[in-house]
């Protein structure tokens, strides 16, 4: 597939310009209908909800709520009334608003503080917030903003109000891409090769935000899903593509034709994409586990843009390599290789320096990761599940001064009143519970509604803010003690008692939900590397990540260690269902960097039975990639911050905190040196089970069991190690012997001559003698890649058919190519 659409690249482009636009163009014309549903099976507010819904069918619309305070004098002053009552007879003449509740009514006494100082009124419009036309709720806004005047302070709240005070759509998208883009050029130093994993990426969330805004129309969709979709959609885009484009970038470095190492790029790293774009999958698919309504559409979201992400990388980056050639390489890269012919396969640098270092202190390196890690997880003992409110947005909104007002004038159980809905019509029953729970400790007002089709609403205002524990505690007294007591048949609802059932049935399912994901990585990475002490570490690590990470979001969100520094309002509670999302992600993309860091170790013990070596090549080889996707990976989940939504700024902050901690400390250190003092047993696994057990390639062999691999500086001698051609015992080694000569036949003295696998690794490299001879080693018959460079001749490649005798091939070098002349 990769070479298809490597060369019929222009109608893979078509292909996919036409997804977008007609995407696009469907989702535009049919909008978007997403539904917040956190009413959750079998709960009590759930309960009341239905009767409320039973009761009061034609209640719809979103209401939003006008608060005003005086310095001086009372709200009901002349001066005040002439200002506001204006204001509000004009809002409730704007088209879209369905009626204005005024405090200056015959019944609207209730609605003026006690001591007359803060007044509201309540504006009910004919839609959901999400359907009220944002130049509407401007209009509002601006109206009664515009009635102030010095001591009067007039302020707004409500899930309408909110949209206004969002930044543009899109914003921390962009964010996160320019913040990637800058990461991307400094890793490849190449204009082009810095636009390709960002073209997948933006075409993958393009076609996977509008594909879920359709889905919205036939199934419930949360509000929050895209947000969540563009987050981890944008991340694994860039990711994916950049192993890819990685492992493009090194074949052509090595030798290889741009074709050949485009294909070879995609059936190595691009099966280990697919294999990682499946395990996220899976990984979110186990928040079905929770059985919760909500969480359905966040998995269909972002799942469908994971899986468009890994469509992307795999037939729309291979057609624009195809566009760009040779170009994904820098001037200079192509340059040198031009001049030096293909470069070593030694790996070198801060990463093998680093991979020996760790190798050298292993107990060390292991004790002190470890101990930031724990020490980071404390925070997450005192975590506390449950929602925001506007009491949390930035004190200069609008949204957060009503609420504090409302707070003020009326308590701060205002915010959230509870709602005792009683079925049936036993009016002294109802009465008797009414003064049952005014009288309850924590209970500041309580009213009962008029019966409607034989059900009460008794609203209860607590004594403490929504978020309180003390409001928890009301809730679950009025539950197990005074409605049973009472003998009516009553259920506790409203928003913060919906919030309070959903953590707790988060807590409760938690842990099958965790063992779940934690049971299916450790089968595939089990079945992948066929070992069980692997797995088992992958699993252990994860966790470790997950209560670190958690222990940072607790320490700002819910500790405010530095909300207002980061623009994200004031500190409270975890919204509830950010665990479940949150390790979704984190063990998807923690699979992620398992698969790329133990592919490679694994490769290498297979072929060489070392584990020092193993564990310290593919540390060396794959820890710059891995890091510098996480770093990718943490400028565009930090950029979620500006988002404008609280929920997103704590996915973003959480995410980015775990990808941090899980690449920089937990693969870079202390998952090779677990693995160092582990030694051989990492890769133990019963002979039992070795027969019974699928086999799953991540990535394809690229050549037999005995040939050499990357030379990496040695933990004690510093000096580069490998297995060394014809070093089996197989005798299946041979070699590829000739002379380079000039077309008139002259000998070529210290031309380079690179023998190349088919997946681009560097075989043997030598060097003409005097009289241009040559004898290049090869590990066993087969095709491979001979490139030739020399000065004052460009440098050329040839494939090679090695048979089980020496191969006599003669080289001549021309000005504009390398022929064979045998």
């Amino acid at each position: 597939m990769a070479r298809w659409c490597y060369r019929h690249r222009l109608v893979v482009l078509i292909l996919w310009v036409g997804a977008l636009l007609g995407l696009g163009f469907a989702g535009s014309a049919a909008g978007t209908n997403y539904a917040d549903t956190f009413t959750l099976p079998n709960t009590d507010s759930t309960r009341a909800y239905d009767l409320m819904e039973k009761a009061f069918p034609e209640r719809s619309g979103d209401t939003d709520t006008v608060v005003w305070k005086v310095d001086g004098g009372t709200a009901r002053d002349a001066s005040v009334r002439s200002r506001i009552e204006p204001a509000l007879e004009e809002i409730g003449r704007m088209k879209g608003v369905g009626e204005v509740s005024s405090p200056y009514a015959a019944q609207g006494a209730s609605q003026i503080s006690g001591n007359g100082r803060i007044a509201y009124a309540q504006i009910t419009f004919t839609e959901q917030a999400n359907g009220v036309p944002k130049a509407l709720v401007e209009d509002v806004v601006d109206t009664a903003q515009d009635a102030e005047r010095a001591g009067l302070q007039v302020e707004l709240g409500g899930q309408a109000i909110t949209r206004t005070q969002e930044p543009p759509t899109g914003i921390a998208e962009m964010v996160g891409i320019l913040a990637a883009a800058v990461v991307l050029f400094l890793a490849f130093g190449s204009l082009f090769a810095m636009l390709l994993p960002l073209v997948v990426a933006v075409a993958a969330l393009g076609t996977g935000l509008m594909a879920t805004s359709l889905l919205s129309h036939v199934t419930d969709v949360p509000e929050v899903a895209p947000l969540l979709g563009s987050l981890i959609g944008l991340g694994v885009g860039i990711d994916y593509a950049l192993f890819i484009v990685t492992r493009h970038r090194r074949g052509i470095l090595r030798g290889m034709e741009p074709e050949e190492s485009a294909v070879t790029a995609l059936n190595t790293s691009g099966r280990a994409v697919l294999f990682a774009g499946g395990t996220v999958c899976i990984a979110l698919a186990g928040m079905l586990v929770m059985n919760m309504r909500f969480l359905d559409g966040v998995v269909v979201a972002t799942s469908l843009t994971v899986v468009l992400s890994v469509l992307a990388a795999t037939t729309l980056l291979p057609a624009l390599l195809g566009l760009l050639g040779m170009r994904v390489l820098s001037r200079k890269q192509r340059r040198r290789l031009a001049a030096e012919g293909p470069e070593s396969e030694e790996a070198s640098g801060l990463a093998a320096r680093w991979s020996a270092f760790v190798q050298k202190r292993p107990r060390s390196i292991a004790a002190g990761a470890f101990l930031v890690m724990m020490v980071l997880a404390l925070p997450v003992l005192s975590i506390r599940l449950g929602a925001t409110d506007q009491g949390n947005h930035q004190d200069s909104t609008t949204t957060r001064q009503a609420y504090d007002l409302l707070a003020e004038g009326f308590g701060p159980g205002f915010n959230g009143p509870l709602q005792v809905v009683v079925d049936g019509e036993d009016k002294a029953g109802t009465d008797a519970l009414v003064s049952t729970i005014r009288s309850t400790d924590g209970v500041a007002q309580v009213a009962a509604a008029p019966p409607a089709r034989g059900i009460t609403v008794i609203q209860v205002v607590p004594t403490t803010s929504p978020q309180s524990e003390r409001t928890d505690q009301l809730i679950d007294r009025l539950r197990d003690d005074v409605i049973p007591e009472s003998g009516a048949k009553a259920h506790v609802g409203g928003v913060t008692a919906v919030f309070k059932d959903f953590a707790a049935v988060t807590g409760e399912r938690l842990p099958y939900f965790v063992a779940a994901i934690i049971s299916l990585g450790f089968l595939l990475l089990m079945v992948a590397f066929r070992s069980l002490v692997v797995p088992l570490t992958a699993a252990l690590m994860n966790l470790i990540a997950a209560a670190a990470s958690f222990g940072v979001l607790v320490a700002i969100f819910q500790w405010g260690w530095g909300t207002e520094l980061l623009g994200i309002g004031k500190e409270g509670p975890i919204t509830a269902f950010l665990p479940v999302i949150m390790l979704s992600l984190l063990f998807g993309l923690s699979m992620d960097y398992q698969v790329f860091l133990v592919s490679r170790m694994h490769e290498e013990w297979v072929h060489t039975k070392d584990n020092a070596r193993a564990v310290r090549v593919g540390l060396a080889e794959t820890s710059r990639v891995i890091n510098c996707a996480a770093l990718i990976m943490i400028c565009v989940f930090s950029a979620f911050v500006l988002s404008g939504d609280m929920e997103g700024a704590m996915a973003g902050i959480g995410l980015a905190a775990a990808v941090a901690l899980d690449a920089f400390i937990l693969r870079t250190a202390l998952v090779p040196a677990a693995m160092h003092l582990l030694g051989n047993s990492n890769w133990w696994l019963p002979a039992g089970l070795e027969k019974r057990l699928p086999h799953l390639a991540v990535e394809p062999r690229e050549e037999t069991a005995d040939s050499p691999h990357a030379r990496v500086p040695d933990a004690e001698t510093g000096t580069g190690t490998g297995t060394g051609v014809g070093s089996g015992t197989d005798g299946g080694s041979t070699v590829i012997h000739g002379f380079v000569r000039t077309p008139d036949g002259a000998p070529v003295e210290g031309a380079a001559l690179t023998l190349l696998s088919k997946g681009g690794r560097q075989l043997d490299r030598v060097t003409s003698l005097a009289d241009g001879s040559y004898i290049v080693s090869v590990p066993s018959a087969g095709s491979y890649l001979l490139a030739v460079t020399a000065q004052e001749h460009p440098s050329r490649a040839r494939h090679v058919m090695v048979g089980a005798e020496p191969l006599v091939y003669d080289v001549e070098l021309a000005e504009d190519e390398v022929d064979a002349v045998n």
